[in-house]
This record gives structure tokens, sequence and C-alpha cells, in this order.
């Protein structure tokens, strides 16, 4: 499928690996939604980028905001053609602390907007995807989740983070072959570590310490890096049912 005169949903699109695909999305000819909880940032975003950027203020965790959305999506651009979810929250917390236990409550937010609120997204999406017409190659739309590394090495500290990332990936095979009868694919990416909001904080020193932990390139990642997978899954048909890991072969060590 091409990016060009196409629409695509990003959530998370304020910032970061969201935005880096966003920008992308309207470089090479497309129309993006960014569907993100950050008003002030998404609507400045959407106005950077022009007419074919529309912000609509998204919480990935609401099943009406979700539904909302899509629609307000298609009534404004006409059809929705793809969906990139970026939206996400990490917490470091412990299973045991030195005075309690991990919060129930914190655990349940970060899978409730990282699992949750991917799933939450794809069904609304592939509810609409399934109506649009083929092209040449059976496709009606594609769908781009956002998984991490920490689904597979998650460190200490990590427990719901990667816990909810690990759901991503699983749900990408199923969600995939169910989806396939109707011309819809389902890919994840599994980034390392990357420059993001998360790390805006920290001074340059200490981002480059965290880079060095990475084979090759020795530095954290860009989101361009991550946007730039993405329009390759979008282009590629073949691209199905699978996470992508995209961290210069790093291994996360325990902490």
């Amino acid at each position: 499928m091409q990016l060009k005169d196409k629409v695509w949903i990003v959530t998370g699109a304020a910032s970061g690996m969201g935005g880096a695909c966003a920008r992308m999305v309207v470089n090479n000819g497309g129309k993006v939604i960014i569907a993100d909880i950050n008003v002030r940032k998404g609507r400045q975003f959407a106005e950077d980028l022009g007419e074919n950027a529309l912000f609509l203020k998204t919480d990935v965790t609401s099943e009406d905001d979700a539904h909302q959305t899509v629609e307000d999506s298609i009534n404004h651009f006409g059809r929705v053609d793809g969906l990139i979810n970026c939206a996400a929250l990490g917490v470091a917390e412990k299973i045991l602390n030195k005075k309690s236990t991990h919060s129930l409550e914190h655990f349940s937010r970060v899978v409730q907007i990282n699992l949750v609120g991917t799933f939450n997204m794809l069904k609304q999406v592939a509810d609409k995807l399934k109506r649009n017409d083929v092209n040449a190659d059976g496709e009606r739309g594609v769908i781009i989740n956002t998984a991490s590394v920490a689904a597979f090495e998650g460190q200490i500290g990590q427990a719901a983070y990667s816990a909810s990332k690990a759901g991503i990936t699983g749900l990408t095979l199923p969600a995939a072959r169910e989806l396939a009868r109707h011309g819809i694919r389902v890919m994840t990416i599994a980034p390392g570590l990357f420059e993001t909001p998360l790390y805006e904080v920290l001074p340059e020193s200490a981002k480059d310490t965290l880079g060095e932990m990475t084979p090759f390139p020795q530095r954290l990642g860009r989101p361009s890096e991550y946007a730039a997978l993405a329009k390759q899954i979008v282009e590629n048909p073949m691209l199905n049912g699978e996470t992508i890991r995209l961290d210069g072969a790093l291994r996360m060590p325990p902490k």
C-alpha cells in the first residue's frame, strides 16, 4: 500500500515516534489524524503539518473516544486507510518495594493504556478498513502497533510495562490471521532505546551512556528511524503478522 492520498490515524502522535510517523505520512503525500491526549502539543503539531493533518483529542482507553476519533477522521478526510499505535505509558516500580508492594492501580493503568488502548484502537479502525475497496494486492488497510524490547527482556522495575508490551506482541499474529480475510495486515515494531519525551529531561551525557548500551549504532534510536520502518511496513505487502525488533542488536540486562 502507498502512503500517498491515504488517511492514517496515529495515536500518541503529538510527539516522539508517533509524531515522526505523522510527519512521515504528510511528507509522503498522505493525510494524518494526530490522536493524542495532549491538546496543546497536538493542536500545535497539526498546525505545523498543515491542511493534511487534523488533531483529535483521544483517550485510547475509552471506547467512546476511540469510536468518535475514527468517525471524525472519516467525516473530515472521507476515509481511513490505516492505523499506527504509538500511545504508551511507562512506570518504574518494583513488585516488592521496601515499604509496600507494586501499586495495582499503576499496573492496571499501564496495561490499560498500552495494551487495552492498542486493542481498542485496532478494533475500531479495523471495522472501517474492512469496508474499503481492495488495491491490486487485495489490501484494504494496514495496522502497525508498538511494542518494545522490554516485551522480551524486561528489566527489574518494568513488570507492568513489559507485561503490557508482551501482550501487544501476542496480539499481533492472531489479529493478522483473523483480519487477513478482510485484506488488513497487522504488524508490530519493538523499538529499543529511542529518543522520546521520556529521555528529554536527561543531560546529553546520560543519553550518551544509554546509547552506548546498543552494540551498533552506539546511540539512542531516532524517531525518524521508527517512522522509516513504519513506511516500509506500509509499502511491503509481505510484511504481516510479525514483530520486528528495531534495536541495533540491543539485549537489555536485568537492571
